[in-house]
């Protein structure tokens, strides 16, 4: 047992922490944490070959000599990160996860059923995405906490590219703590060439667009953005055309707020390239999740998941996130990104 101090919007609170839930000391009352996260796996392809994408690297005849059992060690280490994440203040892990950077279904079902992930018995929401890579986005999510009612995905189209593909943009709908919920799950276009920003500035539209039609149908409804955006909080995409804020008292009815601008503002990341650091990975959250209501579910704080043995200890990229090849040599790491993750918080009594 231990004690946990926060601040809160007025005052200081201690909160004593037992078994995923919260009892505020000087009025006893409790509350029930429930975690989100986002992870990019980092090309987590299985090692057959597809004739309809571009996977071959991904094979063992491949330029990474992509093997059964180097696909088993990846599978073990993703399998690794997933199982011990949030599990500082939720026992029993993330309600649900999104991911990116993913082949196809069979991958995630190979992945949620390793050994160190079995118990937490994750189903699979996946649509295949018309990427050129192969690579799609899915989300993972424990049956006995949030309840998926439906799920369909939009489509990137940019008109003055027609022949332009990418990723999906994947909305699962359910219930959490018995309360409405959708979760956006995105892997924007990435950032190559002079005019990528564009291709980005597309995809938070599509996004600001579902956002909307779903506040216009509750204006009450919880919404989770998450996903590996290609922009850091402060770009255009995210900034002005999601309208995503960094503080919650600028967030407005209908407005959207950023959990990760903070940690970006101090200079912590979620990968690093060419000596600095980027918060790709980011998860922005509904105006109804800021609220003072505290029966129902309200955002308490975010985190950028990055202990010690996920991050390169030597060499060139010391300090970076610990990944699964450089170049095609195998290092028997992780992923490029660090996971990021949410807690939402909810009164018991």
């Amino acid at each position: 047992m231990r004690i946990l101090t926060i601040k809160t919007r007025y005052t200081m609170v201690s909160l004593l922490l037992l078994a995923g839930s919260l009892s505020l000391c000087a009025q006893q009352k409790k509350y029930q944490v429930y975690t989100a996260a986002f992870y990019n796996l980092e090309n987590l392809f299985d090692t057959e070959l597809d004739s309809a994408i571009m996977d071959t690297e991904f094979t063992p005849d491949g330029a990474n000599h992509w093997t059964t059992e180097k696909y088993r060690k990846k599978q073990a280490n993703m399998a690794k990160v997933l199982s011990r994440i949030g599990r500082k203040y939720s026992s029993s892990g993330p309600a649900f996860i999104g991911v990116c950077e993913i082949e196809n279904r069979r991958v995630l079902e190979d992945l949620v059923r390793q050994p160190t992930l079995a118990s937490s018995g994750y189903e699979i929401v996946h649509y295949d995405s018309p990427d050129r890579r192969g690579v799609d986005v899915g989300l993972l999510y424990n049956p006995r906490i949030f309840e998926v009612q439906s799920s369909k995905v939009f489509a990137y189209h940019k008109e003055d590219l027609p022949e332009y593909t990418t990723r999906d943009i994947l909305l699962v709908s359910g219930k959490l703590a018995g309360e409405e919920m959708h979760v956006l799950v995105n892997h924007w276009p990435s950032r190559y060439g002079g005019k990528s920003s564009a291709l980005r500035e597309h995809a938070a539209s599509i996004v600001r667009h579902v956002t909307d039609s779903l506040y216009k149908q509750n204006p009450e409804t919880k919404i989770v953005i998450m996903g590996d955006l290609n922009d850091d909080p402060v770009d255009r995409s995210v900034r002005e055309v999601l309208g995503a804020k960094k503080n919650p008292d600028e967030v407005t009815e209908g407005g959207l707020f950023n959990t990760m601008w903070k940690h970006y503002e101090r200079g912590v990341g979620s990968l690093g390239y060419q000596g600095k650091w980027n918060l790709f990975d980011q998860i922005i959250i509904s105006a109804s999740l800021l609220g003072e209501d505290r029966s129902t579910l309200r955002y308490w704080k975010s985190e950028i998941y990055n202990p010690e043995y996920l991050i390169t200890q030597e060499g060139r990229y010391k300090g970076y996130p610990l990944r699964t090849f450089s170049g095609n040599v195998f290092l028997n790491g992780y992923s490029d990104h660090f996971p990021t993750l949410i807690y939402l918080v909810k009164d018991l009594n």
